[in-house]
């Protein structure tokens, strides 16, 4: 994609990176990201100095800062999670939001073209979803595609799409058990398609090459309670993906998956991740039959109240399974209170 695309949104949007190391990585991404405002969330030990290489516009927020905004809301914060991102979508200003990890860098296509993730995220966002009705040429606001005969034309207008999910050469978004009995697994595969979730299906969201529209599904991009303390990690993604279909479902939103990719670096240590997934594999198989199960009241317009709805059915189904559950959902209650509080409702009112 051509770089005159690289500044579309450019005050409307902000990046989200949580890191716990020096930020090099984004010499990479400089061509695409130095005309955005970085919002960066430091993880583990405060007293650590990030440097974050010069010409950035950013801000930088470490476990120090957060307590002293939130004060005692700052427990729904993650640490010692990367889950501690989504305080990032919650003191931005802007309507759009683009959050990558540290160790994501830029791919090519298959013609050897470096691929402007953010431009692609963008293009995304600003044209319709189609989850009521699947078009078979996957994307049809793409240029060069089209509804297919057949598409019902009353639904051809889509809805506003919400989410833009990406994907990753080198390294897949795996699970420990499937990292252990794959370890030399890579992509290699470049699927050049966008195509729309269709409504009532839930997906796995990866947080590591995800952008959103703020202002339609921002309140409910709680990327869970994880890490520290926790009995359960590395599901902090997933759970705000479940939450977010559901809520988009409702509220006629759409979800996009597909382009545009990034290349994850490395593989974490799958010994690692099985110790902090290792609950969530066997939780897994229940939470998803009570998320396809879910429905909202006709009184959940808005997107806060979507998620506080959604928090009562997680204590009161969930809970059943472990406690966490019980604090999960008390915790989805505190991040309302306090992205309320630090985004207070306009006159027209905001989802």
């Amino acid at each position: 994609m051509d770089t005159s695309a690289t500044h579309l949104l450019k005050d409307e949007l902000d990046i989200v990176i949580p890191t716990i190391r020096n930020l090099d990585f984004l010499e990479m991404w400089r061509p695409f990201f130095e005309p955005y405002h970085l919002i960066i969330v430091q993880d583990g030990d405060p007293s650590r100095t990030i440097k974050v290489p010069d010409g950035f516009d950013y801000e930088l927020y470490n476990r120090n800062d957060i307590n002293k905004i939130l004060g005692p809301k700052a427990s729904c914060i993650s640490f010692k999670d990367s889950a501690c991102r989504c305080f990032g979508y919650m003191v931005s200003k802007k309507k759009y939001i683009f959050t990558i990890d540290d160790d994501c860098f830029v791919a090519k296509d298959p013609s050897g073209k470096e691929i402007n993730a953010l431009s692609q995220h963008i293009k995304n966002l600003l044209c319709p979803s189609t989850p009521n009705f699947f078009n078979t040429l996957y994307d049809p606001f793409r240029e060069g595609a089209d509804f297919v005969r057949g598409y019902p034309f009353s639904l051809r207008e889509g809805v506003p799409t919400a989410v833009s999910h990406g994907l990753w050469m080198n390294i897949p978004d795996y699970d420990a058990p499937t990292q252990l009995v794959k370890p030399l697994e890579r992509n290699k595969r470049y699927v050049d398609a966008v195509l729309t979730i269709p409504k009532g299906t839930l997906f796995p969201m990866c947080g590591m090459n995800l952008a959103f529209d703020r202002d339609l599904i921002g309140p409910a991009m709680y990327f869970g309670l994880m890490g520290d303390g926790q009995p359960i990690g590395r599901y902090d993604d997933m759970w705000a993906g479940w939450c977010v279909k559901v809520i988009c479902d409702h509220l006629g939103l759409g979800v996009k998956t597909g382009l545009p990719y990034i290349w994850h670096s490395k593989a974490s240590n799958p010994f690692v991740n099985l110790k902090k997934e290792y609950h969530g594999i066997f939780w897994q198989e229940e939470i998803i039959p009570f998320f396809q199960a879910a429905t909202l009241s006709k009184d959940s317009t808005t997107v806060q109240k979507c998620h506080v709805e959604l928090s009562k059915q997680v204590k009161e189904k969930l809970g059943k399974i472990d406690p966490y559950f019980v604090k999960l959902a008390d915790a989805m209650v505190t991040w309302i209170e306090a992205w309320d509080e630090l985004n207070p409702a306009t006159d027209s009112g905001k989802k």
